[in-house]
């Protein structure tokens, strides 16, 4: 398959999405949306080699920079249809959220407005030392709408949101990774082979288990820790017969790697 604004590889059961406009700053402009729902979607989900999807974007000055002002200043945008196009960003976002296999974003560069927002729809985040980050729509006239003022507040705190989302500051990484908006930081250089190593320690996880952990994990943080545990024992109860399970005694017994199949 074929993008405009995506670069799209698989590297040894990690699924690679690369955000592909370097000449406006990865903005989630064009042809972007639809071609990260494809890419997801159409590919990443239906390969059963894919066991892992990595974030990026090309280029090292951006990983995102959000929405393409210079796309919407040209345009006045009705109320009624603004709220149907964030709807579908909403859709796409909350999918990407959701994806039963875990997602990395390697924030190369700034990740600002909806691209932050994008970002905080991965499992995990690293960042190179010179990224930055911030959600800059006050400042604007509007608010964060890709899920900024629910996603933030569940990563970094209310109060630390509030005041990232009321001054429209930006902040480094190193206060990303303080305020646990990032897992770590790493030297510029070093970030795709942070990034793939991590993936690749969980491509090697048997892919089922993951699926249901994953899950579970989200279930409890948005319900209560009752629903998450009736949810834990589903997941539990769903993996306990499968071939991976049994593969990984038997390895464990036997003193060697186990080869999980995902069944």
């Amino acid at each position: 398959m074929q993008f405009e604004t995506l670069l799209y590889e698989v590297v040894e059961g990690v699924a690679v999405i690369r955000l592909n406009r370097p000449e406006r700053m990865n903005t989630l402009g064009g042809a972007m949306k639809p071609e990260l729902a494809k890419a997801f979607f159409e590919l990443a989900r239906d390969d059963a080699g894919v066991r892992c999807v990595i974030l990026t974007g090309t280029g090292d000055k951006a990983f995102c920079a959000g929405a393409d002002i210079k796309e919407r200043a040209t345009g006045a945008a009705h109320p009624a249809d603004y709220y149907v196009t964030q709807q579908r960003t909403h859709e796409l976002f909350r999918g990407i959220e959701e994806f039963e296999k875990p997602v990395i974003a390697a924030i190369n560069g700034v990740a600002l407005g909806g691209g932050l927002e994008l970002a905080l729809c991965a499992d995990m985040r690293l960042a190179a030392r010179s990224a930055r980050f911030g959600l800059p729509e006050i400042k604007l006239g509007v608010i964060p709408a890709a899920g900024g003022t629910q996603r933030l507040p569940r990563v970094v705190g209310e109060g630390i949101a509030k005041e990232l989302i009321f001054t429209s500051d930006l902040i480094d990484a190193d206060t990303a990774q303080d305020i646990r908006l990032v897992n770590r930081v790493v030297d510029d250089d070093k970030l795709m082979g942070e990034a793939l190593a991590l993936a690749a320690r969980i491509a090697a996880q048997p892919p089922l288990a993951i699926r249901f952990a994953k899950r579970s994990v989200h279930l409890g943080l948005q319900g209560t820790v009752d629903m998450g545990l009736q949810f834990e024992c589903y997941g539990a109860a769903m993996v306990v017969d499968s071939e991976d399970r049994k593969e990984g005694m038997r390895a464990f017994v036997e003193k060697r790697n186990p080869c999980f199949v995902g069944r």
